[in-house]
């Protein structure tokens, strides 16, 4: 069997508006030394590195961690659109069950204002010409940003079938804006009504501009070890344990169908949901608190039911019941999500999962979700891919049981 994987170290820096002073070598080492101090442990004990980001040349990576060390380790670099930072997670995690007992994950961006550029290439088929020649096909283009085009379609898709409303779409934002005003580390930090959200300018269909995320730099870190490790560095106490992931791509409905939930992620989302809970033996009822992939408000709407927190077409009820913030159900991006704290696209992930560690250990401050003890990550990138983590509170035995 794989050996057990935990998280012992986590770190991230503020995310902030693109900042041209400020450049991806410092972040980066900024949440590596942040992840490595709150393990307790040097970078030489690191055996091997992945690095995640969107937006720049090869081997970034290296340009980080050689600022910190250069003890010749694998140092490997992923790009995976908005789910990057999950995909060094995934990989470094798959890293530790091959063997290696101490590894790092990294994920850093430094990013433009304004709408997400397609491509830096225009020479050559970019990667997401066909999701975009479906989305043209199924609904058409204007000149909104494309991706809202896409997620915003998809939240019309999802209301025309459900009857939800603009009014839902609005109550997320709002929730996640919340969230994010009790987050010193988040780039906007102000709360916003669901009044305030509405008004706001309109980007396409349900979507204003407050339930949009919004380009970030910023990195974030994850130090990764072995049952083995934690116990002869006596870490135990700091432990959680990744219980199980799943990362799931396109499937040939995205293409051969009619839906634009199915473009924008659902499906994927769905297939890895369902693979981790029946891996796992884990209930989305056992989940207490989630970091979900809100890039626009209506893609968290979407993903109550892929993931399952809501039944078919309930999630209109499931935000009105509450039951997405304290007090209800589970607690949705206690962080404030992307849309409160900002999307540094190859960070996203590395941030969310330290939002969620900091949750279980109970270090959370004002954002504490009271008696977390199972938490799920949620990350998604076009073009396309998934990844759906599920982490358990403290450090379990071989032998243990939930």
């Amino acid at each position: 069997m794989p050996q057990k994987v935990y998280v012992i170290g986590v770190g991230m820096t503020k995310f902030t508006k693109p900042n041209p002073d400020r450049d991806y070598p410092e972040m980066g080492k900024e949440a590596v030394d942040a992840a490595l101090a709150d393990a307790g442990v040097q970078y030489d004990t690191i055996q091997q590195a992945v690095c995640g980001y969107v937006y720049g040349e090869s081997t970034c990576g290296q340009r980080v961690l050689y600022q910190v060390g250069m003890t010749g380790i694998p140092i490997f670099n992923v790009n995976n659109n908005g789910a990057t930072g999950g995909t060094a997670l995934f990989l470094a995690k798959q890293l530790v069950e091959a063997g290696s007992d101490v590894v790092l994950a990294l994920g850093f961006e430094k990013m433009a204002p304004g709408p997400l550029t397609l491509s830096a290439y225009e020479d050559r088929a970019h990667p997401g010409d066909k999701h975009g020649a479906k989305l043209a096909e199924l609904a058409g283009l204007t000149t909104a940003p494309v991706a809202a085009q896409c997620f915003g379609n998809a939240g019309l898709e999802y209301m025309k079938k459900y009857g939800a409303t603009k009014d839902h779409v609005a109550k997320i934002a709002a929730k996640n804006h919340r969230h994010g005003a009790k987050n010193p580390r988040a780039q906007i930090a102000k709360p916003y009504t669901v009044e305030e959200v509405m008004k706001s300018k309109e980007i396409f269909g349900p979507l204003t501009k407050l339930s949009c995320c919004s380009n970030s730099d910023g990195a974030g870190a994850v130090v990764l070890m072995s049952e083995k490790a934690v116990t002869q560095k006596g870490l135990q106490k700091k432990a959680v344990e990744i219980i199980g992931m799943e990362m799931a791509t396109d499937t040939p409905e995205v293409f051969t169908g009619d839906s634009v939930m199915s473009l924008a992620g659902y499906d994927m989302t769905t297939l890895a949901a369902k693979r981790l809970y029946k891996k796992t033996g884990i209930s989305p009822k056992d989940v207490n608190v989630v970091e979900l992939h809100d890039c626009f408000a209506t893609n968290e709407m979407i993903s109550y039911e892929g993931l399952q927190f809501c039944e078919v077409g309930k999630a209109g009820k499931f935000i009105d019941d509450g039951d997405n913030t304290y007090g209800g159900r589970v607690v949705v991006n206690p962080s404030g999500g992307l849309i409160g704290k900002g999307n540094a696209l190859g960070a996203t992930g590395l941030a969310q999962c330290a939002e969620l560690v900091w949750q279980l250990r109970g270090e959370a401050g004002d954002r504490q979700v009271p008696n977390a003890r199972i938490a799920l990550q949620h990350n998604l990138g076009l073009g396309g891919a998934v990844v759906v983590t599920l982490y358990r509170k403290g450090f379990q035995n071989v032998s243990s049981k939930l």
